[in-house]
């Protein structure tokens, strides 16, 4: 574990500090006797732990594709299409409305079945992964009663059945996903969802910068918002009461397309300043993905080299909390920029990155902001002033040399002593 996260962006071999060491590592990987789930479990507690520290935790969960296409692993299956091999990861992940990464709670990770001579695809329903992720959630939140738990969900979550399992559980966690179904309401006349929540004037109005993804730049973003509580069918001749949000896009930039939200809870929301409450929460939504740009982009866990799918499983769940800390360090950053660097780091990082970057040692402790912007200049970032904070990329970079520089350090402390 030390060596994966001290290197991030290293192949198993080159994390590992010999080939004895190399071969441990792999005999691990292959052994049997453990699971993932186990190699998890440690940081599922203590990711509890760290919840109960808070008001209130945002539960996101999503899925992301990983593809080992080209590889002879055993257990693989077919991805978006038969021909590309690979397997699914999707985990709940757990952020402050701050957006302060608390670590991951649980995660699912699957190989599809190939399709039958039929077309049909065996196996378990994938959708019921959303069903039991808010099951999941709702058994933490009886050890939380000081900690208002919300799963987060993007489209895919939108489902009925989730709505209603929450339902029969008496919804011990709230829900917020957006909605994908532009429902006809049991007694609209024909009325749609969608429509019938932004008819009239706008309760109010939000502005935001959305952070550059993709190949957009940031920008502001100014929405109006609309809530109403419908009722919709539950599915089984019965109904559930929902409110429905919907945020809309004014005065976009020529060419861009508008960013229009519609979102579903079951949270009452009368007011602006509740609605804009949940716009800010399915905004931080967001977090999941940064968690996954690091663990495949960071710590390239797509490039694992190993013999079956079980072995990559324990591998994965050592890269998830690499990535879980990597993400944890550039938001702490942020949020908590004048703490103290040595509740992160220890002496010989902190002294690696002072020199990797030509800075004189100061007189007085270092904040953790200050460490983080070097090891993040190692990685690329430019530290202008017009270049905000680093982000996840620049810092898992700049991890793998300050690492690497505290090793030496410590190598020639002991020669010497």
């Amino acid at each position: 574990m030390e060596r994966f996260a001290a290197k991030p962006t290293a192949s198993i071999p080159q994390a590992c500090d010999n080939w004895s060491e190399t071969c441990a590592a792999y005999r691990f990987l292959g052994n049997d006797e453990v699971s993932w789930e186990g190699i998890l479990a440690p940081h599922w507690e203590r990711t509890q732990e760290r919840m109960r520290e808070h008001p209130v935790v945002l539960c996101i969960q999503d899925t992301t594709e990983l593809d080992f296409n080209g590889q002879e692993a055993d257990g693989l299956g077919p991805l978006n299409y038969e021909a590309r091999r690979g397997m699914y990861l999707h985990p709940t992940y757990a952020v402050t409305p701050g957006r302060e990464p608390l670590g991951v709670l649980d995660a699912w990770m699957w190989a599809r079945e190939m399709r039958d001579a039929d077309g049909v695809r065996h196996g378990q329903k994938e959708s019921a992964r959303w069903i039991e992720g808010y099951e999941r959630v709702a058994e933490m939140a009886a050890s939380m009663p000081d900690t208002r738990l919300v799963y987060l969900a993007d489209r895919e979550a939108d489902l009925v059945a989730m709505m209603r399992r929450a339902r029969e559980l008496d919804t011990p966690v709230d829900w917020l996903v957006r909605a994908k179904h532009n429902r006809c309401l049991p007694d609209g006349e024909g009325d749609k969802l969608w429509a019938h929540t932004s008819a009239g004037a706008a309760l109010g109005e939000i502005t935001f910068t959305m952070a550059a993804r993709d190949k957009q730049k940031a920008r502001v973003v100014r929405q109006q918002l609309w809530t109403r509580s419908v009722e919709i069918s539950d599915g089984k001749a019965g109904r559930i009461t929902v409110t429905c949000v919907v945020a809309r896009e004014i005065d976009a930039p020529k060419g861009v397309k508008p960013v229009e939200w519609r979102l579903l809870t079951n949270r009452l929301a009368p007011t602006l300043e509740q609605a804009v409450e949940l716009i800010d929460w399915y905004r931080a939504r967001w977090e999941i993905e940064i968690y996954f740009h690091v663990l495949k982009n960071g710590c390239e866990v797509e490039a694992l080299q190993l013999s079956a799918i079980d072995r990559i499983e324990r591998a994965l769940a050592l890269f998830m909390v690499v990535a879980w800390r990597v993400t944890y360090l550039m938001r702490k950053g942020r949020t908590c920029p004048d703490l103290d660097a040595s509740l992160f780091f220890d002496p010989d990082e902190i002294r690696g990155a002072h020199l990797l970057t030509k800075k004189k040692m100061p007189t007085k402790p270092p904040t953790v902001n200050e460490v983080i912007r070097l090891i993040a200049q190692l990685g690329g970032f430019l530290g202008r002033k017009s270049d905000g904070e680093p982000g996840a990329k620049t810092i898992w970079r700049g991890l793998d040399q300050v690492h690497a520089a505290a090793e030496t350090l410590r190598a020639l402390r002991d020669g010497l002593g």
